[in-house]
């Protein structure tokens, strides 16, 4: 590619937190330009958003289905070549229904979508059109969570037995909802954010997580999950337990009512030789441990190519002991989907370590885990198969 892709953002606008994210992710490798945008369903906000970015006056639209027409019909040299949806849940699937229509390759927030209905759809449109979908599922963008993966491919561990993974949040630990917090009041509507709250939000970053790095898959689950805090809608509590398809059996936790808690995910994988520990309040760290050995600390850094995987070391941006972290890891997801999307446009394959980014599998995957969950929370049966 002789030149940067060019894409549009579908909300993201003034004061809205995930979308400022996604922009400095994507400008991060001077990859990507933004030419457009339908930032805002508030025509005012619309407007003033895409003036404070410096868009150009006739590329603000006042909503995405003004903005996917008109930029479809843009000679090829101005034309975007990707929609980026930063859209509360309920809002993902249309726009990237009709950007893939219209020819646009996808980068959405997850998850995917409101329902695995609509993610099902989605994953045909996909298979129809050949376009790429990409999944903002941020964790699995850090280098040690790939030097975690990388390790448990080559079977350095053996054979995976068990899986402890956790994200505890405090931050809806009030009925926070009903006090003006905007981001706690949509994902905390059945109507908005769909039919699981804390399993939906940051469950399906765990359950994504234990899966991205074991290589393996979650057949059975039993689910309970609880309401905290007394007039909430949707679960704000919950504990899974996990079994895979290759008989290894894991522990899901992910409640928003830790009070006091960030956004500490942790993640621990153990096989037959020995297990490993990544959390995201240290993602620069991975701990090793060894059956017959003492603990070996891994540390990330572009230096390390002679002791980490190539997929590590292809997402370390400076030398060991600079800390990388979650920015860093977005701006990794952004690189990946973009070298890969150039490479595809100029007819080139491209490499096995760029194509290491979140599609439109792991969104139907995630969309099966919030209805396993909450049918498992339902049921008076000890397992729930997990169905795609």
């Amino acid at each position: 590619m002789k030149r940067k892709l060019r894409y549009g953002m579908i909300g993201g606008g003034k004061d809205a937190f995930i979308g400022a994210i996604h922009r400095i992710a994507a400008n991060m490798d001077g990859l990507i330009e933004l030419s457009c945008g339908a930032l805002s369903i508030n025509p005012a906000v619309a407007v003033e958003s895409g003036r404070s970015l410096f868009l150009s006056e006739d590329r603000i639209y006042l909503n995405f289905e003004e903005m996917i027409k008109k930029e479809s019909q843009l000679p090829a040299d101005k034309r975007i070549d990707f929609v980026t949806i930063v859209t509360p849940n309920f809002a993902h699937f249309a726009p990237a229904m009709m950007a893939l229509d219209h020819g646009f390759n996808v980068v959405i927030e997850k998850p995917i979508a409101f329902s695995l209905d609509e993610a099902k759809q989605l994953k045909q449109k996909v298979e129809e059109t050949g376009l790429l979908l990409c999944l903002t599922h941020t964790y699995s963008g850090y280098p040690m969570v790939k030097q975690a993966r990388a390790m448990v491919k080559d079977d350095v561990l053996g054979k995976i037995r068990k899986v402890w993974v956790e994200y505890p949040q405090g931050w809806l630990s009030k009925l926070s909802e009903r006090e003006g917090n905007a981001q706690a009041a949509w994902r905390t509507d059945p109507k908005k954010s769909g039919k699981a709250g804390s399993m939906g939000d940051i469950g399906t970053h765990a359950a994504h997580l234990a899966e991205y790095i074991t290589g393996l898959e979650i057949t059975e689950l039993c689910a309970d999950l609880n309401i905290m805090v007394e007039g909430r809608a949707l679960d704000d509590d919950g504990n899974v337990l996990l079994k895979f398809n290759n008989a290894a059996t894991g522990v899901l936790m992910a409640s928003q009512v830790a009070a006091g808690e960030e956004n500490a995910l942790k993640i621990r994988v153990y096989g037959e030789k020995g297990g490993i520990e990544w959390a995201q309040h240290e993602p620069n760290t991975l701990l090793v441990k060894w059956l017959d050995a003492p603990t070996q600390i891994l540390r990330a850094g572009g230096n390390y190519g002679d002791r980490l995987s190539s997929y590590a070391t292809n997402n370390c941006r400076t030398p060991g002991g600079h800390p990388e972290g979650y920015l860093e890891a977005f701006g990794n997801i952004y690189r990946n989907f973009a070298l890969t999307l150039s490479a595809k446009i100029d007819g080139k394959e491209p490499t096995k370590e760029n194509i290491d980014f979140p599609t439109v599998a792991d969104g139907i995957r995630g969309m099966a885990f919030i209805d396993s969950v909450v049918a498992s929370s339902k049921s008076d049966k000890k397992w729930t198969a997990f169905t795609v």
